[in-house]
């Protein structure tokens, strides 16, 4: 079995582009890609692309040809649909497709756009990603949903808004030289705690933003990258995918998220590694809760000891495992459909060293954790860089 390099990653601004099309920043993106690779378009076998809401915010379905077309590729397009999960999806395809010689070059990504709905818009398309029967009929919006997860581990385990606002302030702070980011602006923890209440006890500074943006990579194998002598440092290692009950009142554990419990350890197992090797991780905080729940999914922390991380300064630059140098979804930005891949292309620079915070990677190994709806799906990926 072969394995899986990145070749090339490319990223949008993270943020509000009103002026533009999905087509248009996909376009971007994988220029960027393909220029970082420097890989030749011809040389594309497939593109495997993630996008959530394109229905609702374009009007636009099929979008797998559409979105080839704007890369400027003949070859064959599947889009990937799992909520926020969608282009990390792709990626796991796509990795299991080269490493089983089904193919030895190919363009992964993702894109959305958001804005163009208002926030009302946003907020009604995101929440087709929860149970329209048990959740939404009921008047359940993911706010909701995840203060509600964020209740549940409070009662359950303790913590307090003071922890959450930690891991904002955390997020921001590492997202101030990003230049892809959509909110490079530091805050402080009394900002946090001061902010309008959105779903109690999760403030306006405990949620991800809205954003359009799009992602890009050029995977390859290691007989191509080998043969054409690219310099691609940076493989992926493991892949891990786990599912859970869509509904929150059908799960055994709202404090917990055995989806990404389950796409951790597989992700661990295959590349060889446990969680106490894993240097540096960008984790799904799309909620300021989310980011706790990921760190006790893969294994860092055990329940209910990952709410302190952020204050105790063991998840900072200068910790001893950094989470988020990004800025994470909460300060990078969140376009659905294209943060999976995002996040890979955040571990590869960071990884590779040329990402304006690499120098606060204690490492070689990182992982990537995407996760869809309230972590009904999520996918778990390792990323290794050769020293």
């Amino acid at each position: 079995m072969t394995g899986v390099r990145v070749a090339g990653v490319g990223l949008t601004h993270f943020g509000q582009h009103p002026e533009r099309t999905g087509r248009d920043l996909f376009a971007e993106a994988s220029q960027r890609a393909f220029e970082d690779a420097g890989v030749p378009r011809a040389d594309v076998e497939q593109l495997n692309y993630g996008n959530f809401m394109g229905e609702l915010s374009e009007h636009q379905g099929h979008q797998g040809p559409l979105m080839a077309e704007a890369a400027g590729l003949t070859a064959p397009a599947t889009r990937y649909e799992s909520a926020c999960a969608s282009s990390g999806v792709a990626v796991r395809e796509a990795v299991k497709d080269v490493r089983n010689g089904e193919a030895d070059v190919i363009l992964v990504g993702g894109a959305e756009r958001m804005n163009n709905l208002g926030t009302a818009g946003t907020t009604e398309a995101l929440a087709i990603a929860a149970d329209d029967l048990y959740e939404v009929r009921a008047g359940m919006t993911f706010p909701a949903a995840y203060a509600l997860m964020a209740r549940a581990y409070f009662d359950q385990y303790g913590g307090s808004k003071e922890d959450l606002a930690e891991i904002a302030v955390k997020n921001h702070d590492n997202a101030l030289d990003n230049e892809f980011a959509q909110f490079q602006k530091a805050i402080s923890v009394e900002d946090a705690l001061d902010a309008p209440t959105i779903a109690a006890p999760l403030g306006l500074y405990d949620a991800c933003p809205i954003t359009d943006g799009a992602s890009a990579a050029v995977l390859v194998s290691d007989e191509y990258a080998d043969e054409h002598g690219l310099d691609a440092p940076v493989s992926v290692t493991g892949t891990g995918q786990g599912g859970d009950k869509m509904a929150l009142q059908d799960r055994q554990f709202l404090a917990r998220t055995p989806a990404a419990e389950r796409a951790a350890e597989e992700a661990y197992d295959d590349a060889g590694i446990g969680p106490q090797d894993v240097s540096v991780a960008e984790v799904h905080d799309c909620f300021t809760i989310a980011e706790v729940l990921a760190l006790e999914a893969l294994d860092f922390y055990a329940p209910g000891e990952g709410i302190g991380a952020a204050a105790r300064g063991e998840t900072t630059r200068d910790g001893d495992r950094p989470v988020n140098l990004s800025g994470g979804l909460k300060a990078k930005g969140h376009p659905v459909g294209a943060t999976g891949t995002s996040q890979i292309v955040e571990m590869t620079r960071l990884l590779r060293g040329d990402h304006p915070n690499s120098d606060a990677v204690p490492g070689d190994v990182g992982v990537t954790h995407n996760a869809g709806g309230t972590v009904g799906s999520t996918t778990v990926h390792v990323l290794e860089v050769e020293e």
